[in-house]
């Protein structure tokens, strides 16, 4: 499974109603640090695909939920599982402390 593009349309559905976890990655284009962590989210997306869904949400394109996580730094990552936040991480992580947040 690879990482779906999270927006204020789909959030309800693919984030609030998911039976799996789901790991948010809040990125932008022009920022450094999050096209650092996009190929360790990947690898999350692969590695854990059925135990997790991972989505990205671009902070330019989606301001609403950027608004809703109170996002003041990116990346930001923000795992949901039923529908309630459990962990967040600011800033660049290595892959074992990502699958770490997620407790699988």
């Amino acid at each position: 499974m690879s990482e779906l593009k999270i927006t204020k349309d789909n959030f309800k559905k693919e984030v609030l109603e998911s039976k799996l976890p789901v790991l948010l990655d809040f990125w932008a284009v022009w920022c450094g640090p999050c096209r650092m962590l996009a190929p360790v989210v990947e690898e999350i997306a692969n590695e854990f695909a059925g135990q997790v869904k991972v989505g990205k949400v671009n902070v330019d394109e989606e301001p609403e939920l950027s608004e809703m996580f109170s996002v003041m730094s990116i990346p930001m990552l923000v795992v949901i599982k039923n529908g309630k936040i459990v962990n967040t991480s600011i800033g660049y992580k290595p892959k074992e402390d990502v699958a770490a947040l997620l407790d699988l």
